[in-house]
């Protein structure tokens, strides 16, 4: 029996084999996971109903699992509004920078070889997509 509340065996695995600058890709519910994300990650299937499991609630459980340095966000087209998951991922991150990437240059770096895990959600919030990036354990910590 697991000390951990995310219990997962496939996202377990993957953050296990995962290493420091390996990527995460939380996928909304309208993200192309089979064909814009990296050949060597592992896909993880969330998306039982629509609405039914979101990208901040498997955001919170990972921020308790793994480190993180950096993270991207993909951001609608220059003069739209920036979307409300957005600025909830900005507060649950902070002091983490979040930077935004337009719709293709976020699928160029879900592409990236450094992709360890896809995960796709049901969250129905357009632009709700976020990519991480694993960053180190504190030196002498143990959770």
């Amino acid at each position: 029996m697991l000390l951990t509340e995310l219990l997962h065996p496939g996202i377990l695995e993957s953050l296990a084999g995962a290493g420091h600058g390996a990527r995460i890709l939380l996928a909304d519910g309208h993200y192309p996971v089979s064909t814009a994300s990296g050949d060597r990650a592992r896909t993880v299937h969330l998306n039982l109903a629509p609405g039914l499991l979101d990208v901040t609630t498997v955001l919170d459980v990972l921020l308790r699992a793994v480190p993180v340095e950096s993270a991207h966000v993909m951001v609608p087209p220059e003069g739209e509004p920036e979307p409300p998951a957005i600025a909830e991922y900005r507060s649950r991150l902070a002091p983490v920078p979040v930077e935004p990437l337009d719709r293709f240059a976020f699928y160029d770096a879900a592409h990236s070889p450094d992709l360890a895990l896809a995960v796709a959600t049901a969250d129905i919030r357009t632009y709700a997509n976020l990519l991480l990036t694993i960053g180190v354990r504190a030196e002498g910590t143990l959770t």
